[in-house]
């Protein structure tokens, strides 16, 4: 009896030391980062009643671990998102600042105004000229800035791929060492301490894409994309790439044909050999990969259109004339009138339509020189909804009616309006299948740069720098001429040399006429000028109506509420990965006072055994005494 009680004693001292140094590595590693606490499972044995060490195992929720990588990717799209508003919000300046977009679209507005007041003054008409480049240099920096957080973007694309890749191969090497050493002997920390090193590579990849994690039998895991991808199985690992474009420019997009898209794309190999566009199957939804892609792509896109329509609407509110239908009817058909006297190309047309179920919809006429590309893509309108129709008018204002006719077909009745001048057109419709509710159309009467002699208040003050000092009209002659606008937008050298072109809009002008300063103030002030709906202003789903100068502030309040929104979102979603980090450490992780109170259970467990050892081996004293 007293040699099983030495042995059981014996047995249970080793057990407890080991306990007592499980606790010990507890504790030593209670800051470590991504280590879960171990737990010796004693097991006892037969025949004698002794134990045996067991084995080790982590205390870890896997709830709680899930949802730590869920909230991890969540704060690295928020904590991305909300960089870059605020660096985009910057561009603008501080609104109300002399500097900032407002304050030189008000200065450049009130040097007007001065202008009006005595159109003779050389110094009014140059302060002027010096407030319009101060407003295009404004918008072109803010524009440029746009695109150089895009091209950064780009570069921190390849570098987060680079090491979501790198971190894919470590967790399938990291698979191949968990299998091989499941099988080592009870009390081995090895197994635990390789666990523990994939969770973290997981935790760590989490900040670079979402995952979906599946543990197999064999105790490797798998990990899939949200789409159902396989990035890692087993032993074996995607390999990711992306193919960076270096700096990008207003024109370039991602689109799903490669031979088109002007940006990278991140692409996945699998195991399996199989090639995916993980941003064209939307299989990246979260963490800095998402963040990127969405901010690239998507926010800092729609900026740069902001961008482009304020030039656009600065450049032709001080040069169209705005041109509005009047009813007509002939022949139990009715429509409109409407003046295209001096259309170009790129003024677009548009008529409202409904049919005879009550739905209505734009349709734009957009006249062309025979360059445009074919279709024209509605999202480079003014509104993304409507049916473009392309009309050639190279052939001159005398053809106005029969081209329209033509690339309307049947359903409309297309003449010159009777009595009207050459380029006014009348269209009609039969008001039971398809009725015409109205027609409106932006004209641009300088030809021109050097066109400055209108005989109307209409100036082309704002000039296309990358198109020769070309007059902008919003012509797709070549490819859109928005995209890239604002970078482009300089003010008229014709009108910089001979400032007197600010009064002067006939030979005879008087030199007092304020005629065209109060036109020009008109137009940025009191004239409603048609932006895009790509532009997000009031929404994405139809044309927004304002001045020049409302515009400007609506875009510089909308890019502050876009900016505070995505501080906020951060600020929320740090939070809720604080929240999961203390549940996870909670459940999973060392508790100092936990583990101390452990040591003092296992200090009396030590010292029992060692009584009961020492009173065997008295007895066998006695026993070999006798």
């Amino acid at each position: 009896m007293s040699l099983n009680a030495l042995n059981t004693a014996t047995a249970g001292l080793q057990v407890t030391q080991a306990a007592i140094g499980l606790v010990s590595q507890n504790v030593a590693n209670a800051g470590s980062a991504g280590y879960v606490k171990r737990v010796l499972t004693p097991v006892a044995q037969l025949g004698n009643s002794g134990v045996a060490t067991g084995t080790i195992t982590r205390t870890l929720d896997a709830v709680s671990l899930k949802q730590l990588r869920l909230e991890t990717a969540g704060a690295a799209y928020t904590g991305l998102a909300a960089t870059v508003q605020g660096r985009l919000d910057a561009l603008f300046g501080n609104p109300g600042s002399s500097s900032a977009l407002d304050g030189v679209m008000n200065t450049f507005t009130q040097s007007l105004q001065a202008l009006t007041t005595d159109p003779t003054s050389a110094a009014s008409r140059t302060s002027a000229i010096g407030a319009a480049k101060t407003v295009a240099r404004t918008i072109s920096g803010i524009a440029d800035g746009v695109q150089d957080l895009r091209t950064g973007l780009e570069a921190q694309l390849g570098n987060d791929v680079a090491s979501a890749g790198t971190l894919l191969k470590q967790i399938a090497a990291l698979n191949t060492k968990v299998v091989g050493a499941t099988g080592n002997s009870s009390g081995d920390t090895s197994v635990a301490e390789l666990l523990d090193q994939r969770d973290q590579q997981i935790n760590t990849l989490s900040q670079y894409l979402d995952v979906q994690v599946s543990e197999q039998h064999d105790g490797s895991v798998t990990l899939l994309t949200a789409s159902g991808a396989t990035l890692v199985d087993h032993g074996a690992a995607a390999s990711l790439a992306f193919d960076g474009r270096g700096t990008l420019g207003a024109g370039a997009r991602y689109t799903d044909d490669p031979a088109t898209r002007g940006v990278g794309t991140v692409t996945a190999t699998t195991p399996a050999g199989a090639k995916i566009d993980l941003i064209a199957t939307g299989a990246i939804r979260s963490g800095s990969i998402a963040a990127a892609v969405s901010l690239r792509d998507d926010t800092l896109v729609q900026a740069q259109r902001q961008l482009d329509d304020l030039a656009s609407g600065l450049s032709r509110a001080v040069s169209d004339r705005p041109a509005t239908g009047t009813a007509a009817s002939a022949n139990g058909l009715t429509g409109v009138d409407i003046d295209l006297t001096g259309l170009q190309a790129g003024n677009a047309v548009t008529l409202g339509v409904r049919n005879a179920a009550g739905v209505g919809r734009n349709l734009i006429l957009m006249p062309t020189n025979g360059a445009a590309p074919a279709p024209i893509d509605p999202a480079e309108t003014d509104d993304p909804t409507a049916l473009v129709v392309p009309v050639d008018i190279s052939g001159g204002a005398s053809t106005f009616a029969d081209r329209i006719a033509a690339a309307l077909g049947t359903g409309f009745s297309v003449s010159a309006t009777p009595g009207g001048a050459a380029g006014s057109v009348r269209i009609l419709s039969d008001p039971a299948s398809l009725a015409l509710t109205g027609a409106s159309a932006s004209v641009t009467v300088p030809t021109s740069a050097a066109d400055t002699k209108t005989g109307s208040g209409q100036l082309a003050l704002f000039v296309d720098a990358g198109n020769g000092n070309g007059v902008f009209t919003g012509s797709f002659e070549g490819g859109s001429h928005l995209t890239g606008f604002a970078q482009r937008l300089a003010v008229n050298p014709a009108v910089a040399a001979d400032s007197s072109t600010l009064v002067n809009y006939a030979a005879a002008t008087d030199s007092g006429d304020t005629a065209r300063p109060q036109s020009l103030v008109d137009a940025l002030t009191s004239r409603s000028v048609t932006f895009s709906a790509g532009s997000g202003i009031g929404g994405v789903s139809a044309p927004r109506s304002s001045t020049v100068i409302g515009f400007t502030q609506s875009v510089i309040d909308a890019r502050g509420a876009a900016s505070a929104e995505a501080q906020q979102l951060d600020e929320g979603q740090t939070i809720a990965l604080s929240s999961a980090q203390s549940r996870f450490g909670k459940e999973s992780g060392v508790s100092v006072d936990e583990e101390m109170s452990k040591l003092i259970q296992l200090q009396t467990a030590y010292s029992a055994n060692a009584r009961v050892l020492t009173a065997a081996r008295d007895m066998l004293d006695t026993l070999l005494r006798i």
